[in-house]
């Protein structure tokens, strides 16, 4: 059984930076994309990692949830549970941000999805992800994408070896 995958866009990569958009896998395969309104606190942007991520701020409060609300969702869908991510240190910020913001607790953890593989395994990461990523042919840099091909590549190395 696959975990729950998670992947989080940023406003950019400083300590002011702040949660944009966050991707769930789940280990069925499901998934699911919250845009995020930035809170009125939240002024900081990156337009290098726009242009990494290719999300506007404009788009963001057009398109985007308030803090409290995706936040919420998320404790729905991951409630009680261990999520896995790739970058454990930012993305164990950015949602500290989102959840001190939205004033209400985060009900599942984070993990490192280092934590489930090997050191061979490990080892392996980077070529097995380049692989699934241009099996995929993901043009979009986003989060729900992005936790898709983690969770794929997790997957293939767990067979392999």
């Amino acid at each position: 059984m696959l975990p729950a995958v998670i992947d989080i866009e940023a406003s950019g990569f400083g300590r002011e930076s702040y949660p944009i958009e966050v991707g769930v896998v789940l280990p069925d395969g499901k998934s699911c994309c919250y845009l995020i309104k930035p809170d009125s606190n939240w002024t900081y942007w990156d337009g290098e990692a726009e242009q990494v991520h290719g999300i506007s701020r404009e788009l963001l409060f057009q398109k985007g949830a308030e803090p409290r609300q995706v936040a919420m969702e998320l404790n729905d869908l991951l409630g009680g549970t261990k999520v896995y991510t790739d970058a454990w240190s930012f993305d164990l910020s950015w949602l500290g941000k989102l959840y001190n913001i939205a004033e209400i607790t985060q009900l599942y953890s984070l993990e490192s999805l280092r934590s489930l593989m090997s050191e061979r395994q490990s080892e392996l990461w980077q070529e097995t992800k380049d692989s699934v990523m241009q099996e995929f042919n993901l043009t979009r840099h986003r989060a729900s994408a992005d936790a898709r091909i983690l969770q794929e590549t997790l997957r293939r190395l767990h067979l392999e070896i």
